[in-house]
């Protein structure tokens, strides 16, 4: 009994585990697609060289850290309501 009990949590454990990583990776790419956009020339000096493209990198990541974060928040809190009645 207790072994079912374990492989089903750590079965819920590793989808979970799995769907924050595929949102989270889908998140910084959507970021580093909307930043290419961004005109980066107007604020930094030389856009196209190595720092430049750092920024744009670590932007996409920070941006798209945030967003996932919110997304996983939401699916978690949708997750929740089910408990509630």
């Amino acid at each position: 009994m207790n072994q079912s009990i374990s492989n089903a949590v750590s079965g819920a454990v590793s989808v979970s585990g799995l769907v924050s990583i595929v949102v989270s990776l889908f998140c910084i790419w959507l970021s580093w697609w909307a930043l290419q956009n961004l005109k980066l020339d107007l604020v930094i000096r030389n856009p196209q060289g190595t720092q430049g493209k750092l920024l744009q990198v670590l932007l996409a990541i920070v941006l798209g850290h945030f967003v996932a974060g919110f997304l996983l928040d939401y699916l978690t809190w949708s997750q929740m309501i089910r408990y509630m009645f």
